[in-house]
């Protein structure tokens, strides 16, 4: 006879996965795209390098005296909160490099902008760009493109101007750009400004801001509201544009003099790769270009990791980041466990600029596992290592998680090997903790589970543990 007893079988113990590993739905190949070449003229990888690196001179030579003067155990230089200079240690920079303190903090920030230096909570550390500046061309031209995507950082927006209109001309800008990019060429501030204005004027119709409540009847028509065209009048573009025009030729996108804008070497390849990035999406067959968070993810679910992370890119370009992040956690609140990892991977991609986003959801729990993770990574901590920074509980919350995505949209096999990378030494223990935590899916990922297990003994406790918590049963 065969014992009724389910036995005590044994989990082989290995490393938890990272949330990058969580299995795809489907894993199908996209055909090949051939590489995109630039247009004619561009300067090849390694000139656009070289330029990049010459405009980043400054700001590279400050992040190595950081490197070696602020590192641990040198005395008398130290940053302060938030990974800003102290007035001490821009003093004793400005004296060793022979600068004005203005002109480190200046560098300073650019060096921040470009990944040079990386700040982590209250600290600065270099940023491994640093490490690769003077071998890696790549690597240069990222930073240059970091910098670039954060020109309004880089020169402060003149004041007295509305938040809401500088951050129209933000949004609009791209537009401004692909257009000089096109043209090749120097193009009159006058036919920017032109623009300009009508895509403000699009931005502000389709948000179409519509009083809430009931609105009285008029007694009579009224004769018709002037069109919102009139709003960009009443608040001239001009000085937010030349603003714009001044920060992008800081940070050597543009140059700007004589009434007109040219677009550098740089800039054009920069603009170039974001409208490239862009088409690609545009190519994919969900159109995810088009589409909002949710429908972007559940596309990318079919692509491979790298394909995922080029659609993620284009998806980001082609929209403002602060409003990108916001839907990607939206997304992630659903109830849909493979979005939630899928929109953690596209938050990967954002990098810096969702750090605060993120850190603000890190107390709900359905997302806290999720965010820590990505913390943990952005602080510089090894994808490998980055779980031992969840709890017992939040780690087995995470796993009833990432198993409810494999029982949702993966295959039965997949099921069955995520019993591989449970914390857990035993199936008892398992069963035990997965009760214990309180999964809305638990329920579910249980019965997927005993479905799908060969092991008829181990099918039956696993069903077992299913209708205790189904009943509230121990």
């Amino acid at each position: 006879m065969t014992s009724r007893i389910p036995r005590d079988s044994r989990l082989r113990l290995v490393r938890p996965r990272p949330l990058a590993a969580a299995p795809r739905a489907v894993n199908q190949r996209r055909p090949s795209r051939p590489a995109p070449r630039p247009p004619e003229g561009t300067p090849a990888p390694a000139e656009l390098a070289r330029m990049a690196r010459s405009g980043l001179a400054a700001a590279a030579r400050v992040a190595r005296w950081a490197d070696a003067a602020l590192r641990p155990g040198r005395d008398g230089a130290s940053p302060e909160g938030k990974g800003t200079l102290s007035d001490e240690t821009a003093e004793q920079a400005a004296s060793d490099l022979g600068l004005t303190p203005i002109q480190v903090r200046a560098d300073w920030d650019t060096a921040r902008l470009a990944g040079l230096i990386e700040v982590h909570g209250d600290s600065a550390r270099p940023g491994w760009r640093l490490r690769a500046w003077n071998r890696d061309d790549s690597a240069v031209l990222r930073g240059w493109v970091a910098l670039f995507d954060a020109w309004s950082l880089a020169f402060p927006e003149p004041s007295g101007h509305e938040p809401s209109a500088v951050a129209e001309v933000v949004s609009a800008m791209p537009q401004v750009l692909s257009f000089l990019q096109l043209s090749a060429g120097p193009v009159p501030v006058e036919q920017l400004l032109d623009l300009l204005e009508q895509r403000v004027t699009e931005l502000r119709t389709e948000r179409c801001e519509i009083p809430y409540g009931p609105q009285p009847v008029p007694a009579r028509p009224e004769p018709p509201q002037p069109p919102p065209v009139a709003d960009v009048a009443l608040a001239p573009l001009a000085p937010l544009l030349d603003w714009a025009l001044r920060a992008l030729a800081s940070v050597g996108a543009l140059t700007y003099g004589d009434g007109q804008a040219t677009l550098t070497p740089l800039g054009s390849w920069a603009v170039w790769v974001k409208l490239e990035q862009i088409c690609v999406a545009a190519q994919s067959p969900a159109g995810n270009i088009e589409q909002a968070a949710e429908g972007m993810l559940r596309g990318c679910a079919q692509l491979r990791p790298n394909a995922a992370r080029a659609e993620y890119r284009a998806w980001l370009a082609a929209r403002p980041v602060g409003n990108a992040v916001t839907e990607l956690l939206g997304a992630a609140r659903g109830e849909d466990a493979l979005l939630r990892g899928l929109a953690f991977e596209a938050l990967r991609v954002v990098g810096a600029p969702a750090e605060h986003d993120v850190r603000s959801v890190a107390d709900e729990p359905t997302l806290r596992p999720y965010a820590l993770l990505w913390l943990a990574e952005h602080d510089g901590i090894d994808p490998e290592d980055a779980h031992e920074v969840l709890t017992r509980d939040e780690a087995t919350w995470l796993w009833v998680d990432t198993a409810a995505a494999v029982a949702d949209h993966g295959e039965a096999p997949m099921l069955v090997r995520h019993l591989e990378s449970a914390l857990q030494p035993t199936v008892p223990a398992l069963l035990d903790e997965v009760r214990a935590v309180g999964h809305p899916r638990t329920v579910q990922v249980l019965v997927a589970l005993a479905a799908a297990h060969p092991d008829p003994a181990l099918a039956k406790a696993v069903r077992r543990a299913a209708f205790q918590v189904h009943t509230g049963g121990s």
